[in-house]
């Protein structure tokens, strides 16, 4: 199926490493232009590398997703480049999954920052455009813990189900305007190669060599689809909704997680 992506200007933050990076590659084999926003130059640049070897036009924009005069300044970069902009994912997210009691201050607010106020700053950035030219998709990455709740996750399931109330206010409020705004929740996506995960990254190496092989096939036995999930199965629902295949959709959540959790 043409999903009518090519020659579409999208910015993915957080698209060097995992899931963002197979929502990066996902987009350079429909033809977009993509803007890969993120603070990992050098993951960034590699996505980018294999992304133009799809045939994409990627650019890697060095970001900080939690200021908002660095979200500012990837925006206008953007705009530059491809003159432009017609779909935002909001991939990027942190968890350190520990009790809540004695959590320490600075590990809350990271988590806030990153996986709320992002989607905040990012949105806000590329709103006002997408509101002139009566078009655009978002598409916001939450979790299937903002959803069902999570425990030894609490910050990260409150971040995520404030992702999930927020897009579906938004997508009230700016339909209007022509623009579709959903969420996607992943189950257990884990990267395909180690170096598909930067230092940044919650996947990276050093998380993954904490989890052995037996706990991350306990995690999926409750799935109805009995296997870990891929950044591709993702992609491939992030791409569906940032076309007009899906323009009848909006302000709906779709986890895409193996049938883990059915609501």
């Amino acid at each position: 199926m043409d999903l009518g992506l090519a020659g579409k200007t999208v910015i993915v933050t957080g698209g060097g490493s995992n899931i963002g990076r197979g929502i990066v590659l996902a987009f350079a084999g429909e033809g977009a232009n993509i803007v890969n926003a993120d603070l990992d130059e050098k993951q960034a640049q590699k996505t980018v590398d294999d992304a133009k070897a799809l045939g994409g036009h990627a650019v890697p924009v060095k970001t900080d997703v939690t200021d908002w005069d660095s979200v500012q300044a990837m925006v206008k970069k953007t705009l530059d480049t491809f003159g432009g902009i017609d779909v935002l994912v909001n991939n990027v997210g942190w968890s350190n999954q520990v009790p809540f009691v004695g959590k320490p201050d600075d590990e809350i607010e990271k988590e806030i920052s990153l996986n709320y106020w992002s989607v905040i700053n990012c949105t806000r950035a590329v709103a006002d455009h997408m509101v002139e030219q009566k078009y655009g998709k978002i598409v916001n990455i939450s979790s299937d813990a903002g959803r069902v709740g999570v425990p030894g996750g609490v910050t990260y399931s409150g971040t995520k189900g404030a992702v999930i109330a927020l897009s579906k206010a938004l997508a009230r409020e700016l339909g209007r305007h022509g623009i579709n705004i959903n969420t996607v929740c992943p189950g257990w996506i884990v990267p395909e190669k180690e170096e598909d995960a930067g230092e940044g990254s919650f996947w990276h190496k050093r998380v993954l060599d904490s989890y052995s092989p037996e706990y991350l096939q306990k995690q999926v036995a409750g799935c109805a689809i009995r296997r870990l999930g891929s950044p591709r199965d993702i992609a491939n629902m992030v791409v569906f909704l940032a076309s007009d295949c899906a323009s009848y959709i909006t302000g709906q959540t779709i986890s895409v997680d193996g049938g883990l959790v059915m609501m």
